[in-house]
């Protein structure tokens, strides 16, 4: 019975088993795809990906570390160099397996592994499709989110024009005042100017009349005093 027996041996005992997976590993590596059974398949696919993880960060640390599990200089500068460029962005879930079928002799389910960033034809699918990270959860349809896209397209082109239109007539209001001010200054000062004339001249016009208007008076009185002193003198002769 199979109770709880999550780890393939494969049949071999562990040295031999990780020198099996490590010669896969190199393999896939520098040629991106190989041919074998399920089960190897499946066990070499635990055993590649945490080591192409490590390639993401490209430290002399990480290449050691590698090395370890490789013992091979060739996979791991093709892995550095190559490898890591391309699944920088993918985050996990290297490797692809495709089923072929039972072989002939002993029967056993065949397969490809692969690794799904250098695989041409599904590539250009998924590229054209997805331009996003991908999530177990459900998004919009692309017809949607082309009508969303579109709509705040729409809504940022307006809000900029408004935008552009407000600045305009702020500054068409500022040069209008700024070309206003000085001409009414100018304005201002020319109505002022003739109108104070005009005030000066009144005023002195009025204290010249008055002046004259006093002068026949003052010129009366001593005529007056002059004959009343007559008047008093004849009398003064009569008595």
């Amino acid at each position: 019975m199979r109770h709880g027996k999550k780890f393939n041996h494969l049949g071999r005992k562990s040295a031999h088993r990780k020198a099996m997976l490590a010669n896969m590993a190199t393999s896939l590596i520098l040629h991106k795809r190989i041919t074998t059974t399920v089960a190897k398949a499946k066990a070499l696919r635990k055993y590649v990906e945490p080591i192409i993880t490590k390639s993401k960060t490209d430290t002399t640390e990480s290449r050691r570390n590698v090395f370890k599990l490789l013992k091979d200089k060739h996979p791991i500068k093709e892995l550095f160099d190559v490898v890591a460029e391309k699944i920088a962005d993918r985050p996990g879930g290297y490797t692809r397996i495709i089923r072929l079928g039972k072989r002939l002799g002993d029967n056993a389910e065949t397969c490809i592994i692969e690794l799904v960033d250098f695989n041409d034809i599904y590539v250009k699918d998924e590229k054209k499709s997805t331009g996003r990270k991908r999530t177990r959860r459900g998004r919009k349809s692309t017809s949607e989110q082309l009508t969303t896209d579109k709509v705040a397209k729409e809504t940022t082109e307006e809000a900029k024009a408004n935008v552009e239109e407000k600045a305009e007539v702020k500054e068409e209001k500022t040069e209008a005042k700024k070309e206003e001010k000085p001409e009414a200054k100018k304005e201002e000062k020319k109505e002022d100017k003739p109108e104070a004339k005009k005030e000066v001249k009144v005023e002195k016009e009025e204290k010249k009349d008055e002046v004259k208007k006093e002068e026949p008076k003052a010129k009366e009185e001593p005529k007056e005093k002059k004959a009343e002193s007559e008047d008093k003198k004849e009398d003064s002769d009569k008595k």
